[in-house]
């Protein structure tokens, strides 16, 4: 299916949801808010049990019932990630253009069976990395991006809290460490070159619950990652270290502090050369919020009509995603550091 251009009369393009479960939901609340979209209905074998669509006579059990009331523009999967492959071959032969929630599938063999099956199709495609559109996340990087920090020499993330009951099929490293991972090569503007890892199995499943990550960029910016769903409060906070100071950003608030580095002088140049940087100002900035998962609707819906230049992650970053959590999966369960 060819975009649809900008200027196109068809626009408000018609989306649609698959799966109204934690995410997908929200999803559903904003394509029937939106004026870019017109809502084309959302797919669950187990209904609207979270009461989110507004006309019963969208809801359908399956991707060929939505097909078969008239295909959309794009669809939204928010299925669990094992589904992720089989709902977008799906779509994408039907001339729907989809966005893939993160990880953009279970393996990076089926992720690259996913991006073949969208590029035969022809149409448009990309991946839900929601965490690229918090406000605190952006500003740092712009600020990263215009020299603030200097050089930069590590970037840190904490992604913690309770168990969520929406996860069956995956561990920690693929739900969650998938956004940190994305987040230090689109933060650090260079691909990750290895990683160590050890992970702990607490909570009696199959999957981790806990994956402590390290590793450096191939720009020589080294990185840890610090992921559990063990923790009874939840924290979400990236900070990167550079040789004026640090930007903290809590991506809960959508708050973004800066720590200066102190200008404190000394007579004794013994001392003043071996002390390090001292504390200096912190300034937290005012910065615009807007709902993060709207911003992404956003640029998806430009991405669809025909910008090329529209701010969504592509499949082929999401490989390179799915990539490093399966390294990071293979260092901590031999022990050993992996080269990507």
């Amino acid at each position: 299916m060819d975009p649809v251009s900008i200027d196109d009369p068809r626009v408000p393009l018609r989306g649609a949801v698959l799966g109204l479960g934690m995410i997908g939901r929200h999803h559903a609340r904003l394509l029937q808010a939106s004026p870019r979209v017109s809502f084309a209905g959302a797919v669950d074998p187990g209904g609207d049990r979270f009461g989110m669509v507004q006309d019963p006579a969208l809801i359908f059990a399956t991707v060929a019932e939505l097909l078969a009331a008239g295909a959309p523009d794009f669809a939204i999967v928010a299925v669990p990630t094992e589904e992720h492959l089989p709902a977008a071959r799906e779509l994408a032969a039907a001339g729907v253009s989809v966005l893939v929630e993160k990880p953009l599938a279970a393996t990076a063999e089926e992720a690259r069976e996913l991006i073949a099956a969208v590029e035969a199709a022809g149409v448009r495609a990309a991946v839900g990395h929601v965490e690229r559109c918090n406000p605190a996340l952006l500003e740092l990087r712009r600020r990263v991006g215009a020299g603030q920090l200097g050089e930069v020499f590590m970037i840190a993330t904490e992604r913690v809290g309770p168990f969520p009951a929406r996860i069956r099929d995956v561990g920690v490293v693929k739900d969650l460490a998938t956004h940190d991972l994305d987040l230090v090569r689109w933060l650090g503007g260079a691909p990750i070159a290895s990683v160590a890892a050890q992970t702990q199995h607490r909570m009696g499943r199959e999957h981790e619950d806990l994956v402590l990550v390290t590793g450096v960029t191939a720009s020589d910016v080294a990185f840890n990652v610090n992921v559990d769903w063990l923790s009874p409060t939840k924290v979400r906070r990236t900070r990167i270290l550079g040789e004026k100071g640090m930007l903290v950003a809590d991506t809960l608030t959508s708050d973004l502090t800066f720590f200066a580095n102190g200008e404190v002088t000394s007579e004794w140049s013994a001392a003043q050369a071996s002390r390090g940087v001292s504390e200096g100002d912190m300034t937290r900035y005012a910065l615009s919020r807007r709902e993060p998962l709207l911003v992404e609707l956003e640029a998806f819906c430009d991405w669809v009509a025909g910008d090329d230049g529209a701010a969504v992650v592509t499949l082929e970053e999401g490989l390179q995603t799915v990539l490093a959590a399966e390294a990071v999966l293979r260092a901590a369960a031999t022990g050993e550091t992996v080269r990507l």
